[in-house]
């Protein structure tokens, strides 16, 4: 696989990966203690059919990097990832306008035919309804702006009941990933005919932590 190729193979799947608690310009140019920060969390991304089709065109098989580990249910396989840390405001009375940026631990690995794709130091960011993210593949620095559209709307939010300016626990649970029209046209550019659209579900994210408010 070119280097070209293991860079959007890797950043379709890096960046979806800090869907809720991560953000833009917003985020990088608050004041510090501006936003509020989480703790004890984690985040696990579920592919659909779709994607793992794709990963089947290079017989791809996907494994973590611990201390990310392998989730398998009924539902099927996920990949759960320990966020080390991250900063943002989730918005739990109006998800589509959580924002924020953060940084995951272990990471994930493809292992096909031709050799052995290893993503790692995953960094994501949300904002303005989309996703972003980085990683290093192979010892390649791989990022791509605007990859991903987290459907929150989708997703099941649950958070605790807790005085106002308290740290609270948040929990939201299968919120669909749809390409945006730049990856769609980059997966193509680069796979050629992938039956991809802006439609396409390529995973569902689930994610948990504490979110401590800013001070006031």
């Amino acid at each position: 696989m070119s280097a070209s190729r293991r860079s959007v193979l890797g950043a379709a799947m890096a960046a979806p990966l800090l869907a809720q608690f991560t953000g833009t310009a917003s985020a990088d140019t608050a004041g510090p203690g501006a936003l509020g920060t989480v703790s004890d969390g984690w985040i696990e991304v579920r592919w659909t059919e779709q994607a793992q089709a794709l990963l089947d065109r290079f017989q791809a098989v996907v494994e973590p990097v611990a201390p990310a580990r392998l989730v398998q249910d009924a539902k099927g396989k996920a990949i759960r990832f320990p966020v080390r840390s991250g900063q943002g405001d989730p918005a739990p009375a109006d998800p589509a306008q959580a924002h924020g940026n953060g940084r995951l631990d272990g990471g994930v690995q493809f292992r096909t035919p031709d050799g052995i794709v290893r993503l790692t130091e995953l960094e994501g960011s949300l904002g303005d309804g989309l996703a972003s993210g980085k990683g290093v593949a192979n010892g390649i620095e791989v990022a791509h702006r605007a990859v991903a559209r987290p459907e929150w709307h989708e997703g099941v939010l649950r958070t605790e009941n807790v005085p106002l300016g308290r740290p609270m626990r948040v929990r939201i649970t299968d919120v669909p990933l749809r390409p945006t029209p730049e990856m769609v046209e980059t997966l193509g550019t680069a796979f050629g005919g992938t039956g991809l659209t802006t439609a396409t579900v390529l995973g569902h994210v689930t994610a948990e932590g504490v979110y401590t408010p800013p001070k006031a």
